[in-house]
Order: structure tokens, then C-alpha cells, then sequence
């Protein structure tokens, strides 16, 4: 859509300025340069940075909360806010921000890139350092990006699972059972810190009381890697939702809100 856009206001600018040349070289007019004919070319050198403008990638995808074409169907990798910083350009009173990340792409190799995006003055402030997104990227251009507008969590979320299983942070019989297991709740009784550490992520051994869905309760100890962030949210007496396996208690999970900050 704005490739055509942007040819047609090209090529306005080229036949106005043709035509101002060629009536000004050929008229016989007294002021042949002065007239109607100026409008044109001051019409088009008004326009075209206009289109240009507004046919830029982050003013588009304001405009239709989609991504742009060319990134639509590009992969899914993990982007890591590292710098946040205003173009000068705006759309409607809201900035336009430039966006460096360093992105884990879908083969676990990382590479710097960014993005631009124009942000609500009220959502800024989620856009710090550390925070990680959901990118759509091209294997063959990785330099610049686009934050996924998709809507699809589910392919957001294979995405950082496939990156956690890749840092040894969870597996994918974790996963599985974080799918199908029993959705329960559980009071943390005992935690201790053993001090080994995978990509920031501390490793903490937990032991809970799990209620079943019957009101009955069983104990059970598990491992999790946590960001530094989330470790107050299994601290001893804390409930938190678990999924456990019916045939084997003892193998189960602890789900907790997604941590996108550092």
C-alpha cells in the first residue's frame, strides 16, 4: 500500500517541476515563469514529505494497529528494551520513539536492532530498560524490527518458551504439564537458595502444600529459575497456583504472572 502511494506523490513532483521548466523555457508569456503554473511544484515540495511521513512503518501501523506489510509474517524473537529514545516526530499529540533492543531470534542467537513506534504518553513509561517484547524480524535484514501487533500470545509465548528451554530455565515435560496438569493452589512452606544461577535467573527450591480440588492437601518440593523481580512472590506463607500430573503428585510447576521487566 505505501510503495504505490509513494510512487504516485513521486511522480506528482517530478510532472509538476517538468512542466513548470517547460512552460517557463517555451511560453511566450511576458512572465512566462509566473503564474498558475508555480503552484504546482510549491503544491508537490509541500505533499511529498507529508506521504513520506505518513506512509513511514510506525505511522502505518499507528493508523491500522497492525504491522506493516513487509513484517507481517516476519519471525517472532524476544526483544530486550535497552535504550528508549523520542525521533521528534509525532502523530496526534503522541511521540514517535525510537526502540533498541538486543533480540533473541527463533535459533537462540542474539543481535542488536531497532525499532520505531509511535507510543501514547501514558504507555511510555512501560517501554524502560530490561523490559522484553514480542518483535517480528526478517532472517536477512535483522537491523531494524517491529514490536508484533499480531495479537497472537500464543505464538508470543512458544517464543519465550522455546528461549527459556533453550537457557535451561524450564523444559519442555514442564511445559506440558503447565498445559494439561491440574490447575491448583499451593502455600509455599519451605524455600531455600542453593545459589546456582542460568541467564540471571537464581534457582530456588520450594516446598508446598498443595490443595487438590477435593479440599485434600499433599506436599511436594520443586525447583524453579526466577528473575530477581518475581523471587517475592514464592517467599514462605505466599499462595500460588500450581499444575501438577494426577499419576505423579510430586512432578508439577508453579505458575506465576509473566515477568517482562529486568
Amino acid at each position: 500500500m505505501k510503495t504505490p502511494i509513494r510512487i504516485a506523490a513521486a511522480a506528482f513532483l517530478v510532472l509538476s517541476v517538468a512542466y513548470y521548466l517547460w512552460h517557463g523555457l517555451t511560453s511566450d508569456d511576458f512572465l512566462p515563469w509566473v503564474g498558475w503554473q508555480m503552484g504546482l511544484p510549491i503544491a508537490a515540495l509541500t505533499i511529498v514529505p507529508i506521504v513520506l511521513a505518513f506512509t513511514g512503518d510506525s505511522i502505518m501501523s499507528a493508523l491500522t494497529g497492525n504491522n506493516s506489510s513487509e513484517f507481517r509474517h516476519g519471525l517472532i524473537g524476544l526483544g530486550t528494551v535497552e535504550s528508549v529514545r523520542n525521533t521528534g516526530v509525532s502523530l496526534n499529540e503522541q511521540p514517535q520513539v525510537r526502540i533498541d533492543f538486543r533480540v533473541e531470534g527463533v535459533d537462540g542467537k542474539t543481535f542488536p536492532a531497532y525499532a520505531k513506534m509511535i507510543v501514547p504518553f501514558t504507555e511510555l513509561a512501560l517501554l524502560r530498560t530490561g523490559v522484553v517484547l514480542p518483535v517480528r524480524y526478517l532472517p536477512d535484514r535483522p537491523g531494524r524490527v517491529e514490536i508484533d501487533l499480531s495479537g497472537n500470545s500464543a505464538a508470543a509465548q512458544d517464543a519465550m518458551n522455546q528461549a527459556m528451554i533453550r537457557k535451561g530455565i524450564t523444559t519442555e515435560a514442564k511445559l506440558n504439564i503447565a498445559r494439561n496438569g491440574i490447575l491448583a493452589q499451593a502455600v509455599v512452606r519451605a524455600l531455600s537458595v542453593p545459589g546456582e544461577i542460568r541467564d540471571g535467573h537464581p534457582r530456588l527450591d520450594l516446598t508446598l502444600i498443595v490443595t487438590r480440588p477435593d479440599g485434600s492437601n499433599f506436599e511436594a518440593r520443586t525447583e524453579k529459575f526466577l528473575p530477581p523481580a518475581q523471587v517475592g512472590l514464592v517467599q514462605i506463607g505466599r499462595v500460588v497456583q500450581v499444575h501438577y500430573l494426577p499419576q505423579n503428585e510430586q512432578d508439577l510447576v508453579i505458575s506465576l504472572p509473566v515477568d517482562t521487566g529486568a
